[in-house]
């Protein structure tokens, strides 16, 4: 029995070594060809590192105000008898908006008359009378005095009269009517909304640190979400001398030409204040910046003998504008960078391009779907 057990070891070796030798043989034949093998080139999109001047802004959120804007309102009491004008109406300075009821000032005033005519006709008897000495003095002096006040109230109730015609006090669009004929006014009661809309007011501020660059005259751009794809210009025009304590910020004001009246009071605005200086800067696509938490980067190109190769390069990234990025970093003007496909790549991997595929970067983009 004992010669059967070691020849059948014998054999088990025996064949354990061919499997063990087969599999030696299979690992180093996979470990030559693995040596072999090369990662195929990531196709990319490619772009320069260009060199543009920026105009530099003062960006803020501002308000648009009318030059003059006000509630027309009554001085005098009464009940309406006419009105002469429609809601959203044109109207010009002076134009009568609003009749009030004065028949009884009218009566007033003719009674007022009649007494100022009768005081004139005494002063003149009085006067005559004074002359051939006939009245003393003070007789004279009361008949100038009564005189007086009959002409004062006949000019008070003209003036109560002038009070009940509500007038335009400028040019300007009228808003929404809120009174009806017959309705009766109290002092101070609101009839229409008056804006002077040519030209128009933006109000915004800015951190106190933009104090030393900006100055009157210096051109603003507008946009409102009403007309998205419209630059309104103006002017900056004032420029508040105090700056808050509350927020360290500085109020200003510019002035924009609205004839076609699209902005309008209360509107909310982006305003971006225009400087003379521009800033020459490297801008590069956004879509060619790898961003990471231990650092941005871009991947430079480089070509040897027919092959394409990337160097990891960490940068700067600056200021954006539109769908460009400028990097605030030593890395050369002409330098050919991945555009699209960065997230895929490492240091030293080789790529291949495709720019059909690459996008149309603009500063200032307008998105058909936007």
């Amino acid at each position: 029995m004992s010669k059967k057990i070691l020849i059948t070891l014998i054999v088990l070796v025996a064949i354990i070594g061919s499997l063990v030798a087969i599999k030696g043989f299979q690992f180093k034949a996979m470990g030559d060809a693995g040596a072999d093998f090369q990662l195929p080139p990531e196709f990319v999109t490619s772009a320069p590192v260009t060199e543009s001047r920026w105009v530099q802004t003062l960006d803020a959120i501002g308000s648009l105000a009318a030059v003059q804007g006000v509630t027309v309102t009554t001085e005098a009491a009464g009940k309406i008898s006419k009105l002469h004008f429609e809601s959203g109406e044109v109207v010009t300075q002076g134009q009568l908006l609003v009749e009030l009821d004065t028949t009884t000032e009218e009566a007033q005033l003719a009674a007022a008359k009649a007494e100022a005519k009768l005081t004139e006709t005494n002063l003149v008897r009085a006067r005559k009378l004074f002359e051939s000495r006939t009245v003393p003095e003070a007789e004279l002096d009361a008949a100038n005095a009564a005189q007086l006040a009959a002409n004062a109230q006949v000019e008070n109730l003209q003036a109560v009269i002038e009070k009940k015609q509500i007038l335009a006090p400028f040019d300007g669009r009228l808003g929404i009517r809120q009174v009806d004929l017959g309705q009766f006014l109290n002092n101070g009661n609101p009839i229409v909304s008056l804006q002077s809309l040519d030209p128009i007011f933006v109000n915004f501020s800015l951190p106190q640190q933009s104090i030393s660059k900006v100055k009157d005259g210096l051109a603003v751009e507008l946009h409102v979400d009403a007309y998205p794809e419209e630059v309104f210009a103006g002017k900056l025009t004032a420029v508040d001398p105090s700056v808050s304590a509350e927020t360290r910020t500085i109020t200003l004001q510019a002035t924009l030409e609205n004839s076609d009246e699209k902005l309008l009071p209360g509107m909310f605005a982006t305003v971006s204040v225009v400087l003379p200086d521009t800033q020459l800067k490297k801008v590069v696509p956004a879509t060619s910046i790898l961003y990471a938490s231990y650092g941005d980067s871009v991947f430079v190109i480089n070509e040897k003998e027919g092959e394409m190769t990337v160097d990891q390069t960490f940068v700067q990234v600056g200021e954006a504008r539109g769908d460009f990025v400028s990097i605030i970093s030593d890395i050369e003007p002409g330098s050919i960078i991945v555009s699209t496909g960065a997230f895929k790549l490492r240091q030293g991997a080789k790529v291949a391009l495709n720019n059909e595929l690459n996008t149309d970067p603009q500063l200032k983009p307008d998105p058909e779907d936007a």
